[in-house]
């Protein structure tokens, strides 16, 4: 079902059906954040654009062009890649559709000469912190603060490719 969904940058065309992603995404956690971490999270019209300019923003497609999927990544000052706002549309869930944002994700930031990919989550997102844990992402122990939620920080070292 993979080979069903292709992967691309991003454009301010994009804008609406990535904000229906994200908030059908994360619709079900609504009510374990706090109104303010869910609106950094879920996004709102004016904080995307101002994403696209400040961050690379991927988005899965199926074959009718229909936006299923989204990620956004950042090279920070050390050097490593740093991404957020990665979302499965609840219906494509499953599919396979996060491991090929997550591996083009990784093959970018290897092309940047990243040698690592970092993330932020919050625990009630229990079905993609096993699902980063599987593609080799850690935890750090390094606990932030999400607009009064315990931000977790993981990180998974990038091969460089010989």
């Amino acid at each position: 079902m993979v080979d069903s969904f292709g992967i691309r940058g991003a454009n301010i065309q994009d804008v609406e059906p990535i904000l229906r992603c994200l908030n059908r995404a994360f619709a079900p956690y609504r009510e374990l954040y706090s109104p303010e971490a869910f609106a950094n999270t879920a996004l709102t019209d004016e904080s995307l654009r101002r994403r696209l300019l400040e961050m690379t923003v991927l988005v899965a497609v199926d074959r009718a062009g229909r936006i299923v999927g989204t990620v956004a990544y950042t090279v920070k000052a050390n050097g490593d890649g740093h991404f957020r706002g990665m979302a499965v549309d609840p219906d494509t869930q499953g599919s396979g559709v996060a491991r090929l944002l997550l591996d083009r994700l990784e093959s970018e930031l290897r092309g940047l000469r990243c040698q690592a990919m970092t993330l932020d989550t919050t625990a009630p997102l229990q079905r993609a912190i096993r699902f980063y844990e599987q593609n080799g992402f850690r935890a750090t122990g390094e606990v932030g603060s999400f607009f009064g939620m315990p931000l977790l920080a993981y990180r998974k070292e990038i091969r460089p490719v010989r």
